[in-house]
C-alpha cells in the first residue's frame, strides 16, 4: 500500500511533534458576531477503544480508513488531543459535563456498572441539555454507559431521542449485555428494548443517517452524538454472525485477531462514510461541525503508535486519541494545530459555536477552543495544565506544557513529551525542582476532587505489572 496517499506518515507524525510551525497553519477567520451566521449543526462521532494509529490518517499501515480520514483532510487535525480518562464512562462524563469527572460520584466508577443509584445526575447541565435550551434538536445514537434504571439515562440528561446501548458493551449481533450473552437486552429505542436485527455498527450508522435526514426536514439545528461501540470487544466483524454464537464471554479473551479487528474498523469507517453522505444529501454539510475521536486509548488489537500504553493506563497510549474536525463554513481544509486539548474542552467549545455558554452554577474545567478551531488565534498555542488519576492512587498524571509527571504504582517519572513522546527517558533526577513542583501540583489538585469510594470497581492495573 502506498504511503504517499496519506497526509501523515508515521515518521512525519513523530517529527511533527516538535515542529512549532504547525501551530501557524490555521486559517479561516471567525465570522463577526454581527454578521449573524446560522448556528451550526454538530455531529460528535466517538469510537470506543480506538487506538491513536488505528486510522490511516494517523499512521495505520495495514488498512485504510478513507471516510474518517476525509474529516481530517477536509478540516482540522488536533494532534495533541487527550481523553478525560483512560477508560470509558469517566471520559463520557467529562465530555458531557465539561468538567473533571472526579467531581461527580458517577465519574469515580471506572468503569461504571449497573449499580443502583449511581449515574449522571439528571439535574446536572450537559452539552445536549444546554444545546436544547438554544433550540437544538438533540439525539444520542450509540453507547450511553453513564448509569441506567429509572433515575438515569440519555432522555433524562438532555437528549430528545436515544437509540443504542445503555451499558459498556454488547454483542454485535445478539445485542445483549453482561459478561455472558443471554443476560438481557442491550439495544434500546428510547426506553424500550429494540428488536432490530443486524450488525450493531451498521444499525447505528443507519439510525444516525435517518436522524440527519429527519433533522434536515425541520428548521432546527441539530446535535447528534454518534457513539459507536466499535472497535470495543467482543471481536465480531460484520460477516461473523455464525461464529459469534459460540462467544460466552463478552470480553472475548479467547478470541480476536488483527484480521478480525481490521474488519471491525472497516465497518466503522463505512458507517462514518454513510453519515457524511447523509449530510451531503440534506445540503447541511457546509455548516455542520463533524468531529471524530475516541473515548480512550486502544485495547488488545489496537495500534497506539508512536505511544506506549493502552486502555486502563495513563501512559500516552491510554489517553492520547485522534481528533479530526470538519466545518467547511469556518475551517479551511488541511488545517493543523498542536494545541493540547481534552474531552471536556468540547462542551464549552461547541456551546460557544452555538452562541451559548456553560451554566455558571456548574463552571467548566475545560477550555473554549472555538478561536483555535476557526484560526482566530493566528496559530498561538496556549500552555495549560491537565490532570488525570486512575484507580485510586495507583496512577496519576499531570501535563504542564510539554512536561508530564507520571506515577504508576510506586514508580514516578518526569518526561518531556516534546522530545520523548514514548516516555522512555525519566528526567526526574535531572529536573528535581520541576519534578517536585509538578508532584505538588497534582496533590493539590487531587485534594479538591472527590475521593474514591472503598471497594470501587476498576480495570486490572496492568501498567504496574509491566512498568
Amino acid at each position: 500500500m502506498s504511503r504517499s496517499r496519506h497526509l501523515w506518515t508515521r515518521r512525519g507524525l513523530l517529527q511533527a511533534g516538535s515542529a512549532a510551525s504547525l501551530g501557524a497553519m490555521f486559517t479561516a477567520p471567525l465570522r463577526a458576531a454581527q454578521a449573524g451566521p446560522a448556528r451550526p449543526n454538530i455531529i460528535w462521532i466517538m469510537a470506543d477503544d480506538l487506538g491513536y494509529a488505528d486510522l490511516s490518517f494517523t499512521g495505520q499501515r495495514h488498512f485504510e480508513t478513507p471516510n474518517i480520514d476525509r474529516i481530517g483532510k477536509e478540516g482540522l487535525f488536533l494532534r495533541q488531543s487527550y481523553a478525560n480518562s483512560c477508560v470509558c464512562s469517566a471520559t463520557r462524563i467529562g465530555l458531557i459535563t465539561g468538567r473533571y469527572q472526579y467531581r461527580l460520584r458517577a465519574g469515580l466508577e471506572e468503569p461504571i456498572g449497573a449499580n443502583a443509584g449511581i449515574g449522571l445526575p439528571p439535574e446536572h447541565p450537559t452539552l445536549p441539555s444546554l444545546l436544547r435550551l438554544r433550540g437544538y434538536r438533540t439525539a444520542l445514537v450509540g453507547k450511553w454507559h453513564m448509569g441506567e434504571g429509572g433515575d438515569f439515562g440519555p432522555l433524562r440528561s438532555g437528549y430528545d431521542s436515544f437509540y443504542g446501548v445503555m451499558r459498556g458493551a454488547a454483542d454485535y449481533f445478539r445485542h445483549q449485555a453482561g459478561q455472558t450473552p443471554g443476560t438481557g437486552a442491550a439495544l434500546y429505542d428510547g426506553e424500550a428494548p429494540s428488536t432490530d436485527h443486524g450488525y450493531l455498527t451498521q444499525l447505528l450508522s443507519d439510525r444516525a443517517a435517518r436522524e440527519i435526514e429527519a433533522a434536515g426536514r425541520s428548521r432546527q439545528p441539530f446535535f447528534l452524538s454518534l457513539h459507536y461501540t466499535a472497535p470495543h470487544w467482543p471481536w465480531e466483524g460484520p460477516e461473523d454472525e455464525t461464529a459469534a454464537q459460540g462467544i460466552t464471554d463478552l470480553q472475548h479473551r479467547d478470541g480476536g485477531s488483527l484480521a478480525l479487528y481490521r474488519r471491525m474498523m472497516l465497518a466503522l469507517d463505512s458507517g462514518v462514510g454513510q453519515v457524511l453522505k447523509a449530510l451531503e444529501r440534506t445540503g447541511a454539510a457546509r455548516n455542520t461541525i463533524v468531529i471524530f475521536t475516541s473515548d480512550n486509548g486502544g485495547e488488545r488489537f489496537s495500534d497506539t503508535w508512536p505511544f506506549v500504553g493502552s486502555k486502563g493506563e495513563l501512559l500516552e497510549g491510554g489517553i492520547r486519541v485522534p481528533l479530526l474536525l470538519r466545518w467547511p463554513a469556518q475551517v479551511k481544509a488541511g488545517s493543523r494545530s498542536e494545541q493540547v486539548n481534552i474531552s471536556m474542552d468540547w462542551m464549552p467549545t461547541l456551546l460557544a459555536a452555538a452562541g451559548g455558554e456553560p451554566d455558571p452554577d456548574y463552571p467548566s474545567d475545560g477550555m473554549n477552543l472555538l478561536d483555535v478551531v476557526t484560526g482566530s488565534t493566528g496559530g498561538m498555542i496556549q500552555s495549560r495544565n491537565l490532570f488525570w488519576r486512575y484507580k485510586a492512587s495507583s496512577q496519576s498524571a499531570l501535563r504542564e506544557g510539554s512536561w508530564k509527571y507520571l506515577k504508576i504504582g510506586r514508580n514516578e517519572q518526569l518526561v518531556d513529551l516534546e522530545t520523548d513522546e514514548r516516555e522512555r527517558a525519566n528526567l526526574a533526577r535531572r529536573e528535581p525542582e520541576r519534578f517536585a513542583t509538578m508532584r505538588a501540583q497534582w496533590l493539590a489538585w487531587n485534594s479538591i476532587m472527590l475521593p474514591y469510594p472503598e471497594g470501587s470497581v476498576a480495570y486490572p492495573n496492568t501498567a504496574v505489572d509491566r512498568y
